[in-house]
């Protein structure tokens, strides 16, 4: 996930810092948290690569949101 996110954000050119000082970054961050992904959405595949048999090994996972505009 946090990969995804470094090429999303760095195509936008969006600093990770809620508390910048800059409000056009202020204001690009929260456009990008417009499209998040909430948390339940996150959890159900995780619990799923937590609920296999142990012969199975779930080694990857993408996640991304249906919404993007890249």
């Amino acid at each position: 996930m946090t990969e995804g996110l470094r090429m999303e954000l760095h195509s936008q050119n969006i600093e990770l810092a809620e508390s910048s000082s800059d409000e056009a970054t202020r204001k690009n961050l929260r456009e990008f948290m417009k499209m998040a992904i909430p948390a339940r959405a996150i959890a159900r595949p995780i619990a799923y690569a937590i609920e296999q048999p142990v012969e199975v090994e779930v080694d990857e996972m993408v996640i991304r949101p249906t919404v993007q505009d890249f």
